[in-house]
C-alpha cells in the first residue's frame, strides 16, 4: 500500500448526490458532449432563427428585436442540446460504474 486510493476507489464510496455532481461535472468536460452541442444544437437553433425571423431579414425589416431573437434563437437549441447530450453521458456511465 502507497496510499494511493484509485478514483474507482474513491467513487464506490461516495454518497448517491456527491456520485451525481461528480457524474455531470465529469460530462461538461466531454469533448463528445460539447460536440454535439455544436452540431446538433447550433444547426437547429440557425434553421430555428432562419423560419422564425428570416421573413423579416428578406424583407429588410430588421429591428433590435428580430436580431436579437436571430441570436437567441442558436444559443437556446445549443443549451437544450448541451445539457441532453450530458444528461445521456451521465446515464450511461451511471449504467457502467453500477455493472461493475
Amino acid at each position: 500500500m502507497n496510499g494511493w486510493v484509485s478514483p474507482s476507489e474513491v467513487f464506490r464510496f461516495m454518497n448517491a448526490t456527491d456520485k451525481s455532481r461528480a457524474l455531470w461535472a465529469q460530462a461538461f468536460r466531454q469533448p463528445s458532449v460539447w460536440r454535439r452541442a455544436v452540431r446538433l444544437g447550433l444547426s437547429v437553433g440557425l434553421l430555428q432563427a432562419t423560419i422564425n425571423q428570416g421573413d423579416h431579414w428578406l424583407n429588410g425589416a430588421v429591428d433590435r428585436a428580430v436580431v436579437i431573437k436571430s441570436l437567441i434563437s442558436p444559443l437556446i437549441g445549443f443549451t437544450l442540446v448541451l445539457f441532453s447530450a450530458a444528461e445521456t453521458w451521465v446515464q450511461r456511465t451511471a449504467t457502467l460504474n453500477t455493472e461493475t
